[in-house]
């Protein structure tokens, strides 16, 4: 990729089809009629684009319709309660129900991993499934998935903006900005730690459910048969491994995210990122 300066630098999204507002009336077609004028050495009008004197009234008398895309209003505060409550929500939403969509490959995985010579391959694992226990037997298991994942998703999210903040106040605004991609790995590394105690208890349950023929149905019945059997300290058995795997991941996927959006907005977006959400 080439780096070019500030004044050279040219948005991959064309000016006239983006605006942090909306523009006076007029404005966004003007826009477009000057980019294919100067294409065209400015010769003749394009007949695509009608001239500012003649461009349509509205018979309302409001404005005429133009290319502009206005920005949304910032409806919700930058690190506030609704802010932290909106990333909690949308951790919920896209791990748990994710991850429940998923179900299927899962238990093939799991049962891959406890019997390998049974199951062979991801194919063969689910003929097995479909042969033993039907069409049903492959989202067996989705009701602690769906449950663990959530709270995994709720406590990532919104944990990894909070401790992203509270980082980020530590090391003060010169040194934040210095070295931003260690508190994105910092903070996402802490998130995922709190993530993953509110996850490893369902992880336990559903593992045993899919793994072990007879052991339960589902978290109903499984649950407590677990606890039972293995304490509620056995619900934390696999909590170091679970770490070992998830921390990683969650570093480097938050940490790739915050640097890919930074340079969309420094290279493919023309407004600024902490413009975008605000009325001009």
């Amino acid at each position: 990729m080439v780096v070019l300066d500030g004044s050279s630098r040219r948005s991959l999204i064309p000016d006239f089809l983006y605006a942090p507002s909306s523009a006076a009336a007029g404005e966004g077609s003007l826009g477009l009629q000057k980019l294919l004028l100067a294409r065209g050495g400015g010769a003749q009008q394009s007949p695509l684009v009608p001239s500012p004197s003649s461009s349509p009234v509205p018979s309302d008398g409001g404005s005429p319709k133009t290319f502009l895309i206005p920005a949304p209003k910032e409806k919700i505060q930058l690190y506030s309660g609704q802010y932290y409550a909106a990333c909690t929500a949308a951790g919920i939403v896209s791990c748990g129900l994710t991850h429940m969509a998923v179900t299927p490959l899962d238990l093939v995985k799991c049962n891959m991993q406890i019997d390998p010579a049974k199951y062979k391959s991801i194919s063969s694992g689910f003929g097995v499934l479909l042969k033993e226990q039907g069409v049903r037997g492959f989202f067996r298991g989705w009701a602690p998935t769906l449950l663990g994942y959530s709270a995994q998703g709720a406590c990532k999210f919104g944990f990894y903006e909070f401790f992203k903040k509270y980082y980020s106040d530590i090391a003060g605004p010169e040194f934040a900005a210095k070295y931003k991609t260690l508190i994105y790995l910092a903070g996402s590394a802490s998130a995922e730690v709190i993530a993953d105690v509110a996850l490893c208890p369902m992880e336990a349950v559903k593992v045993r459910v899919q793994t072990q023929p007879g052991f339960a149905k589902g978290l109903s019945d499984g649950f407590p048969k677990f606890v039972r059997s293995e304490g509620v300290l056995g619900l934390y058995k696999g909590i170091v491994p679970l770490w070992g795997r998830q921390i990683p991941y969650t570093m480097m996927k938050f940490a790739s995210f915050e640097n890919i959006v930074e340079m969309l907005y420094k290279y493919a977006i023309p407004t600024p990122k902490d413009q975008c959400s605000h009325v001009m």
